[in-house]
């Protein structure tokens, strides 16, 4: 199961501090978990049973299962919250499934052309992603694929659609009448909280991830959450520190880890955190940090810099993988390493980076036992509660947007809609 530490060389919250401050807002937990009247149409995502029942979950790997069988490629279809949790997890796992292509991110016209290119002579499957169908990325993406297909398929096109939004939408309209399949986008999941329903874990089911697996992580970690209170619930605990640490002029969270595979897992947690806390003029900035390398640029800056920025870190304790560092006959001056694990030798860089860091500035350390499908499971609740949390903790509605909404009407004016 997950754990959280917390380390602060620098002691910025006192004992007493954080005792006294859990206690005056231990309601915040108390409404979390049991008052759905505030937030009752975003909230969906809560209960796992709901959208990810055994039934549902039987529907899904039928249908990922034919898409395996007869696929070379697959292309997801969306933008930020549509396609963030199941990227996360297919680029963390390298599953055995179709080799997966993405579409609908971006509106470049040199990436569409070389997506296409890409297809070309591939057994191609799609499935577009988009909860209201009038977010302009996937708009483009889904037409461009849906002209590719009928020019390479015909009638046969059709079969190879998958469509995923909410029923009674235009999208829904459009695969009922020419024959696509159609999947539910929850009305009451928001789009950055929609990992464990159809929209997260179909893809990741046609990329090969063991979703029963993900939905157990999920399941183990609500249920864990709601079981403990106060401040050895571990939801609660980061995101009261993080609130007193932003009161205490930490403006930004970086998210570091040492397994490369994480990279789009943090593209999911700061788009989460961006988009649930930004807003009001308040929030804190949730940036990334892929280590070792990013320690050779921003390292500088978060030991050294502005006083800033608090850390928080991904571990994994069961090792997965190794490569033995062998003696040649170069004379290198690395002899030093012979016969060590590459395992062992980013273990050890991970524990002086983590004992370095502490000493300047606030860091929690996340913990699971594996990189695997339960962990992401586990990871994607734990967040997504203690987002909720740390968003009432603030004072905002973690579950708007009202600033994309904005850029959305201007770009829309330009583009003559």
């Amino acid at each position: 199961m997950l754990t959280i530490t917390y380390r602060d060389g620098q002691n910025r919250i006192g004992t007493e501090e954080l005792k006294d401050y859990l206690q005056e807002h231990k309601t915040v937990l108390d409404q979390v978990k049991n008052d759905r009247r505030a937030y009752r149409d975003a909230l969906g995502w809560m209960d796992p049973e709901e959208w990810a029942s055994e039934q549902q979950l039987a529907c899904l790997e039928e249908k990922a299962e034919e898409v395996r069988k007869n696929a070379d490629a697959f292309v997801l279809i969306g933008v930020g919250g549509s396609n963030n949790a199941a990227r996360a997890v297919i680029k963390g796992l390298n599953g055995k499934g179709p080799r997966v292509y993405y579409a609908g991110n971006t509106i470049s016209p040199y990436q569409v052309n070389e997506l296409l290119k890409e297809l070309e002579g591939k057994s191609v499957y799609i499935n577009i992603i988009a909860k209201n169908f009038e977010t302009l990325e996937p708009g483009i993406g889904f037409r461009v694929l849906r002209k590719w297909l009928a020019g390479n398929y015909g009638i046969e096109a059709a079969k190879r659609m998958i469509a995923t939004g909410t029923p009674g939408s235009h999208l829904e309209k459009i695969s009922r009448e020419n024959g696509y399949t159609f999947l539910t986008f929850p009305e009451t999941i928001g789009g950055r909280y929609s990992a464990i329903c159809d929209v997260g874990l179909f893809p990741m089911a046609v990329a090969g991830a063991d979703i029963r697996k993900i939905v157990q992580g999920v399941k183990d970690m609500r249920k864990m959450l709601y079981e403990t209170e106060g401040a050895k619930n571990p939801a609660y605990y980061y995101a009261a520190i993080r609130n007193l640490l932003n009161q205490k002029g930490m403006m930004a969270e970086m998210l570091s880890f040492f397994e490369p595979r994480y990279r789009y897992f943090a593209k999911w947690w700061i788009q989460l955190f961006a988009e649930s806390e930004g807003k009001d003029g308040k929030g804190i900035y949730p940036i990334s940090a892929q280590c070792s390398e990013d320690l050779h640029s921003v390292g500088q800056f978060v030991q050294d810099g502005t006083p800033m920025i608090f850390e928080t870190f991904l571990d994994i304790k069961k090792q997965d993988a190794s490569y033995i560092l062998e003696k040649d006959l170069t004379d290198d001056r690395f002899d030093y390493l012979n016969g060590m694990d590459l395992w062992e030798i980013n273990k050890k860089a991970f524990e002086a980076t983590y004992k370095a860091h502490t000493q300047s500035l606030p860091c929690f350390r996340i913990q699971v036992e594996e990189l695997d499908e339960y962990s992401f499971g586990e990871l994607f609740y734990f967040f997504e509660f203690a987002c909720y949390i740390s968003g009432m903790l603030l004072g905002i509605n973690p579950f708007d947007q009202p600033g994309v909404e904005a850029y959305k009407r201007y770009m829309f004016e330009a583009l003559g809609k």
